[in-house]
């Protein structure tokens, strides 16, 4: 197996913190002692949004009932949107690529070809039974990887997911959004997770109000003057997680249903 690459700096929890009151609480998820690594699956090419959320609902499934270990699973998506469970109908200013319905909290997002996808299905019941603390812990990875980019990553008390201070950026609100976080959580195990802006197309974010944040854009790593390819985001996010949730162990990705086929069908 070829050697995973190093990231350009190193990561440790003591950067993974911020005044604001969210990030009072612990920086670290860590499983039980003796539980398994965390299995981290990639894969390759563009995952249609239906089938990958059938695998995920299936893999969630066995991990509740103790038939599978924990894991993150990376990928990308085709151009599309996605409707959480708060999602107001005047947030989708133009819908020119397909709409999903999702599970999910939040509202709508976008996913794309350049955006790293990580769906992230944890076991709480064996970490910390906490929903609040489970998404600052979220966001203190995302923090940690993009410090090993030099990129200052920031929370918000008032709205999810990691922030860039910009000067002359997108928006007029002198901030943009570089990672969101949407999730859900069945039986105590997490579902959907977090998506980072590599190099997407942002002008495929202009179809929707982004997380229902109108006053703030979005940026990403190409858009900071920083040309870091997906194997290079995909290790720093490895060394991040394993930061805050624990060791991780390679795993290939779940197999997808064909397009079409019915997931209730033995």
């Amino acid at each position: 197996m070829p050697a995973r690459p190093r990231p350009p700096h190193p990561i440790t929890a003591s950067q993974m913190t911020s005044a604001t009151p969210r990030a009072s609480l612990d920086v670290d998820l860590p499983p039980e002692p003796g539980s398994p690594p965390v299995q981290w699956m990639v894969s390759e090419g563009l995952v249609p949004y239906p089938q990958a959320v059938a695998a995920m609902e299936a893999r969630v499934a066995a991990i509740a009932e103790g038939r599978a270990a924990e894991c993150v699973w990376l990928l990308e998506h085709p151009p599309l949107y996605t409707a959480g469970t708060s999602a107001r109908p005047e947030d989708l200013v133009d819908a020119r690529f397909p709409v999903f319905e999702s599970g999910r909290g939040g509202q709508f997002t976008y996913h794309g070809p350049g955006q790293r996808v990580a769906y992230v299905m944890l076991n709480l019941a064996r970490r910390a039974p906490d929903v609040r603390r489970y998404v600052s812990a979220l966001e203190s990875f995302l923090i940690g990887a993009l410090s090993a980019f030099n990129v200052t990553g920031e929370r918000r008390e008032d709205r999810v997911g990691v922030w860039v201070r910009r000067k002359g950026g997108v928006s007029s609100g002198g901030e943009d959004k570089i990672a969101a976080i949407g999730i859900r959580v069945r039986r105590w195990v997490t579902f959907h997770g977090i998506s980072l802006n590599v190099e997407p197309d942002l002008t495929h974010f202009g179809g929707i109000v982004p997380c229902g944040v109108r006053e703030h854009g979005v940026t990403s790593l190409a858009d900071l003057g920083l040309p870091v390819s997906m194997a290079e985001a995909d290790a720093v996010l490895r060394v991040a997680f394993e930061a805050v949730f624990g060791p991780t162990v390679p795993a290939d990705p779940p197999a997808l249903m064909p397009e079409g086929a019915d997931p209730s069908a033995p």
